[in-house]
């Protein structure tokens, strides 16, 4: 069967090869997933209570176990339900077997015979008890650290039904701690690897589609061109200059990109066509932008408190750590199409005066007076407003932040926030690193395309 696609030359693809594409752009996104995602973790399937899947789920295992319960329960006892699960558990503890782990291997193979153990159970010397024992020891000798607890309560439980529900309970979890430690013990490789792979695929792409890289042309020509005319001196620092100078910046690939990756984090989503190159990121350059902006707002509201109130409040680093925990909390659904700013900051200002002037109180220090609390409520309530000054500031400050990170080519330690930003220095830390991966990464998969495109724009400039 053969499917029309756009194209650019047109041509006919068959279902095959779509479906081809499908699970290599499926693996692409997982290995793209545990690369930039730096704490990335696999965990446990939990069904939604009350659903479809759950029910079904439930009902098949009771009627599994009820099955094993009742054979266990004749005279002479039936263990051919109970051998299979010994089997399943046999070839899942050996999974979690590295290459030289040949001792515990042996012992796996030899105790959990099931030729043997089929012979002892028809001739009535099985003993269930004792194969529980030995798989409860090997559970606890091969558990991530965070697992001995689980496994210490295998131990205290006596029925043999309830016992392997509770082993095979804990064994998926264990598989979940395999899967995570593996992931961790490859991506170093996969780096690589996962580099090489998506230039190809997008050069596979790109193949057959040459207008792929329409919008990351225009991303990067609309950065060159703001450099070159400063649009944007005072929102976005300079690649090649000092922000907010007067001087010129020096363009150059790298402080083109590096202004035009900043750009990402305030781009129109709705409105506008996300480069090519960085589409499979859109989501967390999405998310980025909603945390920044939220920081911004946050870090606002903190500054203008600490200026208003009484000198030295700031100084007091458990009031000022409660006041951010509780400014953050109310702002935590600031991404939300539901959520108003302008209530949650009449709220806030609320909030903060009492704090304030519960803090003035026990520190003994002069009354908040009415008239300060006015003021503070009212510049509180102003920073709903994308152009109030301090907004802008802190919005300002933050990007300049990123900017020199960026630029220092990830080294460690971070660079000094910019005044102001103390107060949520941890936060703006925290996003700069993922941003900061997100582009690296971006770049060395990208960096063939981004330099041909910008060798033609910065000969034109």
């Amino acid at each position: 069967m053969l499917v029309s696609v756009t194209a650019s030359p047109a041509r006919l693809v068959t279902v095959e090869e779509l479906l081809e594409t499908a699970k290599g752009v499926t693996n692409m996104a997982l290995a793209h997933e545990i690369v930039v995602t730096g704490d990335f973790r696999i965990n446990a399937v939990e069904l939604a209570e009350g659903s479809l899947e759950k029910r079904v789920k439930e009902i098949v295992h009771k009627a599994f176990w009820d099955c094993l319960s009742v054979q266990l329960s004749e005279e002479p006892p039936t263990y051919d339900h109970a051998i299979k699960l010994v089997g399943e558990i046999k070839e899942t503890l050996l999974s979690f077997l590295l290459p030289g782990h040949t001792r515990l291997r042996n012992q796996i193979t030899e105790v959990l015979d099931l030729e043997l153990i089929k012979q002892e159970a028809e001739n009535g010397a099985l003993d269930i008890s004792k194969l529980a024992e030995f798989i409860i020891g090997m559970m606890g000798i091969l558990c991530a650290p965070a697992r001995d607890e689980e496994v210490k309560k295998l131990k205290g439980i006596k029925e043999i039904v309830p016992l392997f529900r509770a082993i095979f309970s804990v064994l998926d979890l264990m598989k979940v701690d395999m899967a995570n430690f593996a992931i961790s013990s490859i991506r170093p490789h996969l780096m690589q690897q996962s580099v090489e792979y998506e230039r190809r695929k997008f050069q596979e792409v790109l193949e057959r589609q040459p207008n792929s890289l329409d919008f990351a042309t225009q991303w990067l020509e609309e950065a060159t061109n703001d450099l070159l005319t400063q649009k944007y001196k005072h929102a976005l620092p300079a690649g090649g200059g000092a922000a907010g100078s007067g001087d010129a910046p020096l363009l150059t690939p790298v402080s083109v990109q590096n202004f035009a990756y900043l750009k990402l984090l305030k781009w129109d989503h709705f409105q506008r066509p996300f480069p090519e190159t960085v589409l499979m990121d859109q989501s967390r350059f999405q998310e980025l932008q909603l945390q920044l902006e939220q920081l911004a707002v946050l870090g606002a509201v903190l500054l203008v408190t600490f200026s208003t109130a009484a000198p030295g409040i700031s100084g007091h680093a458990d009031f000022a750590e409660k006041l951010k925990m509780m400014v953050k909390t109310l702002l935590t659904d600031m991404h939300l199409p539901s959520f108003h700013l302008e209530d949650a900051l009449v709220s806030i200002g609320e909030k903060v005066c009492l704090e304030v002037s519960s803090c003035l109180s026990l520190c003994g220090s002069s009354p908040f007076s009415v008239a300060k609390e006015t003021v503070l409520k009212g510049q509180i309530q102003a920073l709903a407003s994308p152009d109030d000054p301090i907004r802008r500031i802190m919005e300002s400050r933050i990007f300049t932040f990123l900017e020199t990170y960026l630029a220092s080519g990830h080294q460690k330690p971070l660079p000094t926030v910019p005044g102001g930003l103390g107060p949520i220095q941890k936060e703006l830390e925290e996003v700069a690193v993922k941003f900061v991966r997100l582009v690296n990464y971006n770049k060395m998969v990208f960096c063939p395309y981004y330099d041909a495109i910008l060798s033609k724009l910065l000969l034109r400039s």
